[in-house]
């Protein structure tokens, strides 16, 4: 039981911290203005809408594969059942995602691509873990 909630933890960690630095890379290639107030949703809405596609694909790249390192460390950690820890992990990610996407309008394509990503992405995490360690992490 410690086990599986240390994996859990150690998912959503890796998880976290993946976005985290998704989102430094996207910010360093996308720089707020000197006098950006972070406070302000409109002027944080109106810098997302400039933002080069690149940027954005920077940061979709990283939910993925938040989606897919979160899930995989979990199930190899708690070393049992890499569905439920997909469940935990890729709602977790679209739940954020989703909350990211209506405090801040994103273009179509992005929304979409992050939704139906993350559950891909996390799906592949359970095949993959699945391989590994088996479907309820009997080896």
């Amino acid at each position: 039981m410690v086990r599986q909630l240390v994996g859990a933890v150690a998912g959503i960690v890796t998880a976290v911290v993946t976005v985290m630095i998704a989102e430094r890379i996207s910010l360093a290639m996308y720089p707020m203005p000197a006098d950006f107030d972070s406070h302000d949703s409109g002027a944080l809405a109106t810098h997302v809408a400039g933002a080069p596609a690149a940027v954005l694909l920077v940061v979709l790249a990283g939910y993925l594969l938040a989606s897919f390192d979160g899930t995989l460390v979990a199930s190899l950690t708690g070393r049992a059942r890499p569905a439920a820890y997909a469940m935990l992990i890729g709602l977790l990610m679209i739940a954020a995602t989703a909350s990211n996407l209506i405090m801040i309008p994103h273009p179509t394509w992005f929304a979409v691509a992050a939704i139906v990503g993350i559950i891909i992405a996390t799906w592949a995490a359970v095949l993959f873990a699945t391989r590994l360690i088996g479907p309820k992490g009997d080896r």
